[in-house]
């Protein structure tokens, strides 16, 4: 790695601050299953994504291209975003691109709410200002991969209007609900082992979940799923902040440095 080569962002950036905790990995199944909320985006992932076949697979290709834009070298992040993009050019269909504008930023504003949403449950609530910096900063996730800077909502009250528009319009697809089962009950070795982590991701998702995605995928969120949710979150908030910060970036560290081997290889 070029020591001169800088990265996109600073550490006290707050798409570093944020994108550095691990726990925005339980956290990512919701913003998957709210991504493909979009029937077109669900489309696009039922027809040409490994998920089911690799789901450890496909979470480490997701996450090395989230951390090298956070976090690596501009050309690492440059570099790895051609070739998502260059994925993004064979995933069509009928009525769907991978590479449409109109995708690419409900996907970043995914990316913006979800992660918002389980730092401050675990964290502490941001400032409306620092809500503004960090949505500004997160825009990266959609123009990086070829989305006109215009066609993001331009201000943060923008945002939340449109994420309000789009939640309330979304209507998900039999595509999407088959890919919640995928995400959700995924093929693991292990089996029956991974069922006690496999049941809190779940409920992570679910909790963290708009009402009106989380009714149209017909998941149950009664009083007593609430209440295990709440103590879930209790118990983490107490726990987690706690940990040394070099176990709680461990994720981002161990595929980062899988990500520049495999790229030195193949340079």
């Amino acid at each position: 790695m070029d020591p001169d080569d800088a990265g996109l962002f600073h550490d006290d950036d707050l798409i570093r601050v944020i994108g550095r905790e691990g726990f925005l990995i339980a956290a990512g199944g919701a913003a998957s299953l709210l991504q493909t909320a979009h029937p077109k985006i669900a489309q696009g992932v039922f027809d040409h994504s490994y998920t089911a076949e690799d789901p450890l697979g496909r979470l480490r290709g997701t996450m090395q291209w989230v951390y090298a834009v956070g976090f690596g070298t501009r050309t690492e992040a440059e570099r790895l975003s051609r070739i998502v993009r260059s994925m993004h050019d064979r995933v069509t269909g009928p009525g769907y691109m991978a590479g449409d504008p109109e995708l690419q930023v409900w996907v970043a504003a995914t990316l913006f709410a979800t992660a918002v949403h389980a730092y401050e449950l675990l964290f502490r609530r941001l400032s409306d200002d620092e809500r503004a910096a960090y949505y500004e900063q997160t825009k990266v996730y959609a123009t990086i991969l070829g989305c006109p800077y215009a066609m993001m909502p331009t201000t943060y009250r923008d945002f939340r209007e449109y994420y309000a528009k789009t939640l309330a319009s979304l209507e998900i697809s039999d595509a999407s609900r088959a890919i919640a089962r995928q995400v959700l009950h995924p093929s693991l070795r292990g089996g029956v082992l991974n069922e006690p982590g496999l049941a809190a991701i779940r409920l992570i998702t679910v909790g963290l979940m708009p009402e009106p995605i989380r009714r149209q995928y017909g998941w149950r969120w009664d009083r007593a799923r609430r209440a295990r949710f709440h103590l879930l979150m209790a118990a983490l908030r107490l726990a987690y902040p706690r940990l040394p910060l070099r176990v709680r970036t461990f994720p981002r560290d161990y595929y980062l440095r899988d990500l520049r081997r495999r790229m030195s290889k193949n340079a």
